[in-house]
């Protein structure tokens, strides 16, 4: 009896573990780190002006994740995502005021770790830019009608994963905008977008019912796979066109040939969330590589 116990008990502590790596899903902050590793590529930040990148970078993963669990929160409420184990609500055991206080906690410890890096680098004024990004997040989620409810929830993932996490970062590299960072901002706002969209479709019929007007609500599982897929093909271009901008020759060559090898394998496969990141991460981070030793090959 007592080894049965035992047993019972471990079960449970297995199951609350994968409950709770399955709601974290790491994969995804991806959507996050990248933006980070896009600006520190393409503008060239070194020293200190790197430091704050990669400390701006974290506050913008640790407010990505107060989102998530808040999304989770706020459908739970609503009736939305019925059908998504792997919920933050669920790893809190259907406790919402847990639930709640853990987003609300993420989104203070990187509101107030964003605010740090900006008082450290006397850039302040950022602030005029990324408060409404911030104001916009918080919306997302917030309210009887939460912006994800509505036909905008596209355009504000999209605006400030963009103009809002790429552009502040830039900012805070001290380089002038000039094309690269507008092309760099258009090529997250695509990625961000094209991750949304696959991971709608599965949740149309809830999403349906609990009143979401989401992209596939309106268009259905196949405009929103293709859009999914053109997005990315959107993001690999003008990524590409960003780095054309900084360098050229061999770097560029093997970024459009993995490039293109990616597009066909996102043509051939249905799109998901892992899959879109996976990708985008693999040609990123070997552009990257080749950045790093461009100078000694040319």
């Amino acid at each position: 009896m007592r080894n049965q116990g035992e047993q019972a008990l471990v079960a449970g502590a297995l199951e609350a573990r994968t409950g709770w790596w399955r709601a974290l899903n790491p994969a995804i902050y991806l959507v996050s780190i990248l933006p980070g590793v896009g600006v520190w590529q393409l503008s060239g930040a070194t020293g200190s002006a790197s430091h704050a990148l990669w400390f701006a970078t974290l506050a913008v993963v640790l407010l990505q994740h107060s989102i998530n669990v808040l999304n989770d929160v706020s459908d739970w409420r609503l009736g939305a995502d019925a059908e998504k184990w792997d919920s933050w609500v669920r790893a809190h055991h259907e406790n919402l005021t847990l639930a709640s206080a853990h987003g609300w906690i993420s989104f203070l410890c990187g509101g107030f770790l964003g605010l740090g890096v900006l008082i450290q680098t006397q850039r302040l004024w950022i602030l005029a830019i990324a408060l409404p990004m911030v104001g916009l997040g918080y919306l997302y989620n917030s309210g009887k009608r939460p912006l994800s409810y509505t036909r905008m929830g596209e355009w504000v993932t999209g605006l400030c994963y963009g103009p809002g996490v790429v552009g502040c970062l830039w900012l805070l590299t001290d380089t002038p905008i000039d094309l690269r960072c507008i092309l760099a901002m258009a090529a997250f706002a695509a990625l961000s977008v094209a991750l949304l969209f696959s991971h709608q479709p599965p949740q149309i019929e809830s999403d349906r019912q609990a009143g979401k007007h989401s992209f596939a609500v309106r268009f259905g599982a196949d405009k929103t796979y293709f859009a999914s897929r053109l997005l990315l093909v959107i993001f690999f271009v003008t990524y590409g066109l960003s780095l054309v901008a900084r360098s050229g020759g061999l770097l560029i060559a093997v970024y459009v040939a993995a490039a293109v090898i990616a597009t066909i394998f996102i043509l051939r496969k249905q799109p998901n969330p892992k899959l879109i990141l996976m990708l985008a991460t693999g040609v990123v981070a070997l552009s990257l590589a080749m950045t790093s030793y461009y100078p000694v090959i040319s």
